[in-house]
């Protein structure tokens, strides 16, 4: 079983930044790993993902720009840094890993899931 937790969500004015965090049992070096959020009466829409080799990135179109994806391989954490963050980032912020090695922006193809992490901003 893989675990995996989320970490540093809060209340936040717009226009300012968090980062958030994903503690795992060593999937940042071995599987594709991104983040997803949802809103209330909302589907769980992607946000970032990282592939597990080259490190590539890829990014909602909502949040290019002003997120960044990044991991510590040493310490097994994916990050996602956020800045100038708007209302409508408000949602609960869930890190994703998938077993297989490719990586993918659909939500069904993630096998394991954290809690989720909430994010509020204030307007």
């Amino acid at each position: 079983q893989v675990h995996v937790v989320e970490s540093g969500g809060g209340l936040v004015q717009a226009g300012g930044s968090l980062r958030l965090s994903c503690a795992t049992s060593d999937t940042v070096n071995t599987h594709p790993m991104a983040w997803f959020r949802q809103s209330p009466g909302k589907e769980r829409e992607f946000v970032a993902r990282m592939t597990l080799y080259d490190r590539n990135t890829d990014y909602a179109d909502s949040v290019k720009g002003r997120f960044t994806i990044s991991r510590d391989s040493a310490k097994n954490i994916l990050f996602l840094q956020m800045a100038d963050l708007k209302a409508e980032d408000t949602a609960v912020y869930y890190c994703a890993v998938r077993r297989t090695f490719t990586s993918s922006r659909f939500a069904s193809n993630y096998d394991y899931w954290g809690q989720g992490t909430q994010v509020t901003v204030s307007s």
